[in-house]
């Protein structure tokens, strides 16, 4: 495995081309009727076979038994044993059970447990023309050689249509992203459309809040994150992104909103949302710096780019055989940045916002990191009889002040017959008693 964010890149044996399984603007909107689809549905893909590193089958039908012990018992395995899951996910959840995991990582089944018939109230529901008009002309170019989005008639673009409409009217306040489409087309391949709905909510509103809004807040912070974690894990490609004038937000929000599907070849794309939905907003970052790294990481690459337009053609056009799905990501998951690490990074750069920013500042406190992180919200809000997942909050009561130590009394030397002389309070009333002793020793009579 290579050091994290080193300037040496591992060079894996060569790979097909995958990059006809991109979505892109560019792309022809239909393909020819007579080609063969690879394993993931895209027609005239490569994919059609396993690569090099990919686990063999025997490996797989173990990890296939694994997780469906854990999905079995759900609750209890994210109670007690959410390390395994986050390491089964960074191997790779099995193609034939990301349907029925990715609901439970995300927490979408909950939201659909708790709010039923609601998507189908969505869905028959008119929408608004605007948003309406808008998704209707972005259908086609989602995944253009994917057998469900081929026919402008068919269930994928029909599916997606649905989706993204319902979302529009689910939060008319922020209403429809472009960037939404690719993302809820990678979901419909996997799953119907009602939990496609629901992750996709799941997605912009507790992994990604702020992303997909009319100010995208969120997204201009974790630029400036991006840039910070740049300057002190890879110093020399971030002096050479400044001299050439290569800012974050020519390249990061294409990769974040669209959660590099866009970007990457799909099955490196199913494994980062693996990850993503396990661990979270981190693992954005991870594969960011990762990419960066593959591009620009040698002193060689970076004298190729000496202007603005080369440096973003370096970034675009990595070759796929090092972003072959296991090499990968075995280099993101080594990259040096932790949880701790990154909401340090958010909270410096959150205090550094100028006050007079146009828009709503963002709010990274609602983004929760991971599934553990969702499940413990969502058990949380059901202990409390509320449908809405919040965030816990730790309260830490102040240490109580140590009282004084208790102090034996004072006894020594004095007698019994000495605290009765001493003893305060009122006379006691009524006739005399007489006690045998009472009057002088000398006075006694024998």
């Amino acid at each position: 495995m290579a050091q994290a964010l080193g300037e040496d890149l591992v060079q894996p044996c060569e790979l097909q081309d995958d990059s006809s399984s991109l979505g892109s603007d560019s792309e022809l909107s239909g393909p020819g009727p007579y080609r063969q689809a690879d394993r993931y549905g895209f027609i005239g893909g490569s994919s059609a076979e396993p690569g090099p590193g990919h686990p063999p089958a025997d490996l797989i039908r173990q990890r296939e038994m694994k997780w469906v012990e854990m999905t079995s018992h759900w609750e209890k395995t994210m109670s007690r044993r959410y390390k395994k899951v986050k390491m089964q996910c960074r191997k790779g959840i099995p193609s034939a059970l990301r349907a029925r995991c990715w609901p439970l990582l995300c927490g979408a089944h909950v939201c659909q447990k708790n709010s039923p018939g609601t998507y189908q109230e969505l869905a028959e529901a008119p929408g608004d023309p605007q948003w309406m008009e808008t998704i209707g002309r972005d259908l086609h170019r989602q995944f253009p050689l994917h057998e469900m989005f081929v026919s402008p008639q068919g269930h994928g673009q029909q599916g997606l249509l649905q989706v993204l409409k319902a979302y529009t009217l689910y939060r008319p306040e922020q209403g429809y992203c472009q960037a939404q489409g690719p993302v809820a087309a990678v979901l419909l391949m996997h799953l119907p459309p009602e939990e496609a709905f629901w992750c996709l909510v799941q997605i912009c509103e507790v992994y990604l809040p702020g992303y997909y809004g009319p100010h995208m807040e969120a997204v201009q912070l974790d630029a400036e994150v991006f840039t910070a974690l740049l300057r002190r894990l890879l110093p020399r490609v971030h002096k050479h992104l400044q001299q050439v004038g290569v800012g974050p937000l020519l390249y990061l929000p294409e990769w974040f909103l669209c959660l590099f599907a866009r970007s990457l070849p799909f099955p490196t794309v199913l494994r980062v949302w693996d990850a993503f939905l396990s661990e979270g907003v981190k693992v954005l970052f991870r594969v960011g710096l990762t990419l960066v790294r593959l591009a620009l990481g040698t002193t060689e690459q970076r004298l190729a780019c000496p202007g603005l337009l080369e440096t973003l053609g370096a970034l675009r056009t990595i070759s796929p055989a090092q972003l072959q799905e296991e090499v990968f990501m075995s280099q993101v998951h080594s990259v040096a940045l932790s949880e701790h690490d990154l909401q340090r990074q958010i909270r410096a750069q959150l205090a550094q916002l100028p006050e007079s920013a146009s828009g709503p500042p963002p709010r990274p406190q609602a983004r929760l990191p991971g599934a553990q992180a969702i499940f413990e919200a969502q058990q949380l809000a059901g202990a409390r009889g509320s449908t809405r997942p919040e965030v816990p909050r730790i309260v830490v009561q102040p240490p109580e002040e140590p009282r004084p130590p208790r102090r034996k009394p004072q006894t020594r030397g004095k007698t019994f017959h000495g605290l009765l002389t001493r003893s305060r309070g009122p006379p006691i009333e009524g006739p005399p008693r007489s006690h045998r002793g009472s009057t002088s020793f000398l006075d006694t009579r024998f």
